[in-house]
């Protein structure tokens, strides 16, 4: 099976074939830094790691950008006097460079910073400006969308239908145009703005990612990706000034779906948002990545409690597995043997879901084996989770937080317990061996008696 993507400018799922099998291109936009991040950005952040992975199983190399607007309208709003806007996003940088390290998400091959490219974008500009689809006004510089035919082509809207999401229409020809580059503003920081042909200013927003995106992986490239609220305004209007500009842009567009609470979209604007620290401070890091992964990338994410705690036992169930199969299969390092079913489910537009029921049923089937005395058929089984939870990045015996070295601690001490409870029967004192079966029975401990001794998983 050949791996089918779903294209959001057609509608429809595509067999991808990329400009070069030896170097898939991806642009993801990423963080505009006025603030620390919610679950919402580490759910999108984590949609475009596991394409990643997949992609650089299939295919070697993949270079990856994922961008940084760290000059933007609401980068100076939260700016204080004690904390200039510049300061303030390198230190919300850091908190969204350490939330995507806490569960694993790949750095990218490349992550600039809007700042960095501001000659690039005001040459992006003055192509547009001289092919005739961007005009310049009182210090802006504004796309002429009346200029481009196929402004729309993206979101499939009608021109008449779509809403600015910019309301200062000083010196615009229409409302649906939207700013190249903004003039300074007397009310703006000094630092906050760069020289250019049109007067002081900075870029407007959607600019950057033409810009950068050509800068890094070419006038063509392979996959763009973002959330799926990015469509419009942002990616339609990078859409229709990278083609008005000359360049063939993206070959296909990725969306990944939202975070709800309470069946409401999770917005800082609306102040529903969970803050990624809040979430990391009560639980695994390997849980959190377990649960925001679980659903497909293209569907909205109700998180709940019970959604992490389905990711907990989940997670729990692998790791009693693996732990009990080395105690008797050969472990060692092995080519990655993946299940047919679970890369037809890769490989069938990413889904995840379908590939975490294939991990599941495997681990199934290989404490089956365990249990009928098979270790041919366990050892295979065990190879084969750990190919499966190495590419999605979720094997619980390989991550380093907090929680997994608490983990081992209890490890530790409840296999201590067993050997006591082991010696207590061997020397028929039941009193003792009773006691600290009803003290694991207390705090939901559950063991198992085997042909190959007593294993330990956590109720439920």
């Amino acid at each position: 099976m050949t791996l089918r993507l779903y294209d959001t400018r057609v509608q429809a799922l595509r067999e991808f074939l990329p400009l070069d099998e030896n170097n898939v291109t991806m642009y993801v936009c990423g963080p505009t830094v006025q603030s620390g991040p919610h679950v919402g950005h580490l759910r999108a952040a984590l949609s475009f790691d596991l394409l990643r992975r997949w992609l650089e199983h299939r295919y070697g190399r993949v270079t990856y950008v994922r961008n940084v607007t760290d000059i933007d309208d609401k980068v100076l709003q939260n700016a204080t006097a004690d904390e200039p806007w510049w300061a303030l996003a390198y230190r919300m940088e850091r908190e969204f460079t350490a939330a995507y390290d806490a569960i694993d998400i790949l750095p990218p091959t490349y992550e600039p910073r809007a700042t960095a490219s501001i000659p690039q974008m005001q040459d992006f500009i003055q192509r547009l400006i001289d092919r005739g689809h961007a005009y310049a006004a009182d210090g802006d510089v504004y796309f002429d969308v009346s200029s481009w035919p196929s402004y729309g082509a993206l979101t499939r809207q009608d021109i008449d239908a779509m809403v600015s999401d910019e309301t200062d229409l000083r010196g615009k020809r229409d409302a649906h145009d939207f700013a190249l580059w903004k003039g300074t503003k007397p009310d703006e920081p000094a630092d906050a703005s760069w020289p250019s042909p049109w007067g002081a200013g900075r870029p407007g927003w959607h600019i950057e990612c033409s810009a950068m995106s050509l800068r890094y992986v070419g006038a063509e490239f392979d996959i763009h990706g973002g959330g799926l609220d990015l469509r419009f305004p942002h990616h339609e209007n990078e859409l229709a000034q990278s083609e008005a500009a000359g360049d063939p842009f993206a070959r296909y567009w990725v969306h990944n779906g939202l975070v709800t609470a309470g069946g409401q979209k999770m917005s800082k604007s609306i102040g529903n948002v969970t803050l990624v620290r809040d979430v990391l401070s009560q639980r695994s890091a390997r849980v959190v990545r377990y649960a925001l992964a679980a659903a497909h990338y293209r569907s909205s994410l109700d998180l709940t409690e019970s959604s992490w705690a389905e990711a907990a036992s989940a997670l729990e169930r692998i790791r009693t597995f693996l732990v009990r199969a080395e105690r008797v299969v050969a472990v060692a390092d092995r080519p990655a043997t993946l299940p047919e079913a679970f890369s037809h489910a890769m490989d069938d537009d990413l889904s995840v879901p379908q590939a975490l029921a294939v991990l599941h049923e495997t681990v199934r089937s290989g404490n089956s084996a365990l249990d009928g005395g098979d270790e041919v058929t366990a050892e295979i089984a065990y190879h084969q989770v750990k190919a499966m939870t190495t590419i999605l990045a979720i094997d619980p015996l390989e991550s380093g937080d907090v929680d997994d070295k608490a983990a081992s601690a209890l490890d530790a001490l409840v296999r201590a317990m067993i050997e006591q409870r082991a010696e207590a029967r061997e020397n028929k004192d039941w009193a003792t061996a009773d006691r600290i079966r009803d003290l694991f029975a207390d705090i939901g401990v559950v063991l198992e008696d085997t042909r190959d001794g007593t294993v330990w998983s956590i109720d439920g």
